[in-house]
């Protein structure tokens, strides 16, 4: 048997990482910049996390939901301390795009109503009701065009009003900040007066932060810098470090019901001491303030280097638009440089590192960067 190709692949394989360093099989070393799309939070291979796992290994791996699990207790409770959600519930799954599904359904059973509004370029995920609010017909199968979504432009808070005047929303879900869109930034403005008129209206706000999330942006959520306190916020990739895991932070006006919404591996014994085992290391290590820092320093200076049209982002979470088309470029810097990037639509060069990622290695990167784009 052969795996099914649906990836486009480098000619690199990993063998193993440390830090925001990893190695192939011939022994070069890279500088991860990507992080596995935004997964490594705490860097590869970090002790307390292997040692965390593997003593959870030597007691549980895994239990059903239908009994007592303080491993999950305590990283709920961990989880919003750290976040400043502590009055609010959690819901565990196995992925982010499981969580917009949830998210999506959950405000549907509150609001007993169907539509949802979403944003021009937002991604939230492969399943059936997040692929709908994903703006990508291409990865629609006509089983998903059920036309649940209406798309309006980011950042247009008239034409999010006028469709909920229309009546039926029964939520609007945003991104903290678009990945694969292009690293756009909804305005503070935009998401206080989106908080507003979803009140006001009794529409469900859903905060996608499950790239944005965990301290990648120099903010534990991206949309706390508006202030603002969602309804739903939905989190992943780096809640586990690269244990699959997904989550939905839930606020106090849903009152759960039994058997509406369920999971087998979600929440597990293993998954959460990973999970727990990343917040230690995210409070210890500072890493929040440490995206920040370093983040500021590379939205600075990336914007002087020849070819760059523009430099968007917060902390750890940049694109960087070319004036052409990134493909070769990126490919340029994996082989040529030893450096992973990742990519969004065709000419953003996209930066999701492990927040560990020091202002060494950011300066580093940047003398390769220029390198790389001067020998053009």
């Amino acid at each position: 048997m052969q795996l099914f190709p649906v990836y486009p692949l480098f000619d690199v394989e990993i063998v193993k990482g440390l830090g925001c360093n990893v190695w192939d099989a011939d022994g070069n070393q890279y500088l991860d910049l990507y992080g596995g799309h935004a997964v490594i939070s705490i860097g590869h291979s970090h002790p307390h996390y292997i040692a965390k796992v593997e003593e959870q290994l030597h007691k549980i791996g895994f239990y059903s939901n239908s009994v007592v699990n303080r491993v999950q207790e305590n990283f709920a409770q961990r989880l919003g301390k750290v976040c400043g959600y502590d009055d609010y519930s959690l819901f565990l799954i196995n992925s982010g795009a499981e969580a917009n599904e949830n998210a999506i359904k959950l405000a549907s059973f509150h609001t007993s109503r169907r539509r949802v509004i979403a944003f021009s370029k937002a991604f939230h995920g492969r399943t059936s009701a997040a692929v709908e609010a994903t703006d990508n017909i291409n990865i629609k199968a006509v089983v998903n065009r059920n036309d649940i979504v209406t798309f309006v432009p980011l950042g247009d808070i008239q034409a999010v009003a006028a469709e909920i005047d229309k009546g039926d929303v029964a939520c609007v879900i945003v991104e903290g900040i678009q990945g694969v869109g292009g690293v756009q930034i909804p305005s503070d403005d935009f998401l206080r007066q989106l908080r507003t008129l979803t009140e006001d209206k009794g529409v469900v706000l859903i905060l996608d932060e499950i790239q944005s999330g965990y301290g990648r942006s120099g903010r534990f959520f991206a949309h706390q810098y508006s202030g603002i306190r969602p309804d739903i916020i939905t989190v992943a990739k780096g809640i586990a470090n690269g244990f699959p895991m997904g989550g939905m932070l839930i606020s106090p006006m849903f009152k759960p019901v039994y058997g509406q919404l369920g999971t087998t591996f979600g929440g597990n014994h293993l998954a959460c001491a990973a999970a727990t085992a990343v917040l230690d290391v995210i409070e210890d290590e500072k890493l929040v303030d440490n995206a920040a820092k370093v983040g500021a320093y590379l939205l600075k200076v990336l914007r002087g280097i020849k070819g760059v049209k523009e430099v968007r982002g917060r902390g750890l979470m940049i694109g960087i638009e070319m004036e052409y088309p990134a493909k070769e470029l990126r490919k340029r810097l994996i082989y040529d440089y030893h450096v992973f990037t990742g990519a969004s639509g065709t000419n953003v060069i996209r930066l999701l590192p492990p927040l560990v990622l020091t202002m060494q290695q950011a300066e580093d990167f940047v003398k390769i960067f220029k390198q790389a784009t001067e020998s053009k």
